[in-house]
């Protein structure tokens, strides 16, 4: 084998995008780009097939470099969407006291998916004494016949408290397999307790089971047909990938895979330890937030319903590259812009048309979809029988040169020019003052949006990056940028970035439970099994980290591990830099930071700490505290040897402890940095960095928990470093 090459697919609305990148460089190698098929026979299988099939004959990669394909997939999502589903039999069990309480809880009815459309089911309930009796596989296969004649499927067996012995509901998915049906126990998809949350969770799974089984058989013979010998990976709705295998299991886990994709780029491929990420489509944009090096993630809901299943917190709003503006008397207002696009009214951009389209032309008002208002915009060139252009904020943004020279978005500035001249003559405005409005009223919808998300994850503004991805990028995030005064950045080949995100993904699992009182042990053994189910999932073992939540007050305790399915975390660190020109990166951001505080006198930026991995850089800075007040504070970044932030916080002090000193050292630290106020004691915020990991201890607010969560890491870890460097700020 030559070279090592991954494959990363992103089925968008619109079209499909494949990145081929070089595992070694992290070069792009190859790009391809289909209509997204979601009218075929095949489904959106098909475009995955064809977009695999383009990169391989454009002779840049040969199918022996390629190590891993992933993808995205839009399946689960519309499945719900347009309830393409099945009928699911529930099976529920119970016993004793618990068999009255279980049967009214296994038995949802239909789950709702909104727009009318539901999820059918159909319910038994089977006395899980029949274990003891000795007579499962008649009691189950006339349980399963029953729900059979009443048009069910694929089958769900959920049993009270069969989290803490799954044995049962898992022997009575055997007997179903045995019959050649589809089955999965309520376990599989869930760890939590809520007997009816969990069947619900996995009553929604198994819906999706038939058509995502036969997508994913019928992707994968095509990429085996096509020679390619590599691994078939699936994005995750929280960010990480998982192997084919798996998703027929939990196709669950894949909704929303497309904005998890970009997510994960942000992450990985432009490296962004603390910002918000805003991919700009053509039709709408997706807002994510980035926090400590990791996305945020939410409990899923479908159809009003809670679901024990964890996704990325991504905003939607319908703001975007192709929005369209509505106006009012007599085309001499503005009053909105979008939601409708110019994909979705069929027509093309002014931008990326030529300039004698429109010498002779009229604005009229369209209806791009029925029950829409009827006063977006088009424009009609005189001797036509139908609009064929319209005004989009792309089109705006172009005659405001916003968007850079090699912009994916940059356009024809004399179609736009002339379109904003002759719309100037109607409107009574400047073109300028024409197109600011169009953006101010497009890019305040997604203002809103990121400040909510600042205000609810309490993200420090002096910290927050806006990062743009999508083709849309430059159209919405530099003049949101410079509304809000935030840094900002576009992501390079940001018309793919989503297909980049998919190429360089991590393997993310993650386990919960219910634990009161949780203890050291308890902490171990959920650690070794997230671990051991990350590895099963294709995630070398040396690459894998874990971090642990505690939440005191649902007593839910989530392990999370994540690892790459085909190389180590090194082989990532291409270019070491020297301690030189770390400082001089570490300088020029904390001089930005400080130009926020109106300081622009020189800063004395020192290393305060470093290993083999990373190097801990800090400042010194007044700020303004209750108007004429200060208060000091002690900014840290902590930047990998390729100059890239891994962590950055706003007020932290930082210690380097020998190995053997670190429980009375931390403890220590844990004490001094805890405040006290109504609620009581609020432990602080605390990494350990210990060879190439960050332990981060921020999922847990008790001393004692910390303390145990700090062991476990440590003891797992096979690293010999004889030192530890603690990060610690008071908790927000």
């Amino acid at each position: 084998m030559g070279r090592k090459v991954k494959i990363g697919i992103d089925v968008g609305g619109t079209f499909t995008h494949a990145v081929a990148i070089d595992v070694d460089t992290l070069e792009i190698v190859a790009k391809s780009c289909v209509p997204t098929t979601h009218f075929a026979s095949e489904g959106v299988a098909l475009g995955v097939i064809q977009a695999i099939d383009k990169i391989l004959k454009s002779g840049a990669v040969n199918s022996d470099d390629v190590v891993l394909i992933a993808h995205s997939t839009t399946q689960a999502t519309n499945a719900l969407l347009e309830g393409d589903i099945a009928k699911v039999g529930i099976i529920g069990m119970g016993t004793g006291i618990d068999a009255i309480r279980a049967k009214g809880e296994t038995e949802i009815g239909r789950i709702s998916l909104g727009g009318g459309k539901f999820i059918e089911t159909s319910h038994v309930f089977v006395n899980s004494k029949i274990f003891d009796d000795g007579n499962v596989e008649d009691e189950i296969k006339k349980a399963v016949e029953k729900l059979a004649s009443e048009g069910a499927e694929v089958f769900v067996v959920s049993e009270a408290f069969g989290v803490d012995e799954p044995n049962r509901e898992e022997k009575v998915v055997e007997v179903i397999k045995n019959m050649g049906c589809i089955a999965t126990p309520a376990s599989l998809i869930s760890q939590l307790y809520g007997l009816k949350i969990r069947t619900r969770t996995a009553v929604v799974n198994a819906s999706m089971l038939p058509k995502m089984i036969e997508t994913a058989e019928m992707t994968l013979n095509s990429v085996k047909s096509a020679g390619v010998k590599a691994p078939l990976m699936i994005m995750r709705s929280d960010g990480g990938i998982m192997s084919i295998d798996e998703m027929k299991k939990r196709p669950i886990m894949t909704i929303l895979s497309g904005p998890a994709a970009g997510v994960a780029s942000a992450l990985m491929y432009v490296k962004i330890s603390d910002g918000v990420f805003i991919e700009v489509g053509g039709t709408s944009t997706d807002i994510s937030v980035i926090k400590n090096g990791k996305p945020i993630v939410k409990s899923a809901e479908v159809g009003g319903n809670r679901l024990y299943l964890k996704t990325l917190d991504v905003r939607t709003v319908g703001i975007a590259g192709g929005s369209i503006l509505r106006v009012s008397n007599g085309f001499k207002n503005i009053i909105d812009v979008g939601p409708r696009s110019a994909h979705i009214a069929g027509l093309k951009y002014v931008s990326f048309s030529e300039p004698e389209n429109f010498d002779e032309i009229e604005f009229v008002l369209i209806q791009p979809k029925p029950n829409d208002p009827s006063d977006y915009i088009a424009i009609k060139r005189k001797n036509s029988n139908k609009p064929e252009f319209t005004i989009t904020t792309t089109d705006a943004a172009n005659f405001l040169n916003l968007i850079s020279p090699n912009g994916y978005s940059k356009g024809n500035y004399k179609s736009v020019e002339k379109v904003f001249t002759k719309l100037s003559t109607l409107m009574r405005k400047s073109p300028e003052q024409i197109a600011r409005e169009i953006l101010d009223i497009a890019v305040s919808k997604v203002e809103d949006i990121v400040l909510g998300l600042m205000k609810e994850y309490k993200l420090d503004p002096d910290l927050i990056t806006l990062v743009g991805g999508g083709g849309g990028a430059e159209v919405i995030v530099p003049y949101l940028a410079r509304k809000l005064n935030f840094e900002y950045k576009i992501a390079e080949n940001a018309e793919v970035i989503s297909a980049i995100g998919v190429a360089l993904g991590m393997i993310r699992e993650s386990v919960e439970r219910v634990i009161p009182n949780p203890t050291e042990d308890d902490i171990v053994k959920l650690r070794n099994e997230v671990v051991s189910s990350a590895v099963k999932m294709g995630a070398k073992p040396e690459t894998i980290q874990v971090s642990i939540e505690i939440d005191r007050q649902t007593k839910r305790v989530t392990a999370v591990a994540t690892g790459t399915p085909d190389f180590k975390t090194g082989d990532l660190l291409k270019k070491q830099l020297s301690d030189d020109e770390l400082f001089e990166i570490a300088k020029k951001m904390f001089q930005s930071l400080s130009k926020k505080f109106k300081r622009n006198e020189s800063i004395n930026v020192r290393k305060i700490a470093e290993n083999n991995f990373y190097k801990v850089f800090a400042v010194e800075l007044e700020r303004k505290k209750l108007f004429i007040l200060k208060e000091k504070i002690k900014p840290v970044k902590v930047f990998d040897i390729e100059g890239a932030i891994k962590l950055q916080l706003s007020n932290a002090e930082v210690f380097e402890v020998d190995i053997d000193k670190i429980e009375k050292v931390l403890s220590e630290v844990i004490d001094n940095f805890t405040i006290y106020g109504d609620a009581g004691a609020i432990a602080p915020d605390v990494f350990l960095i210990y060879g190439p990991k960050i332990i981060d201890l921020t999922g847990v607010m008790f001393k004692e928990q910390m303390l145990s969560v700090a062991r476990a890491e440590l003891r797992s870890s096979d690293q010999l470093d004889n030192k530890i460097i603690i990060i610690a700020e008071e908790r927000k």
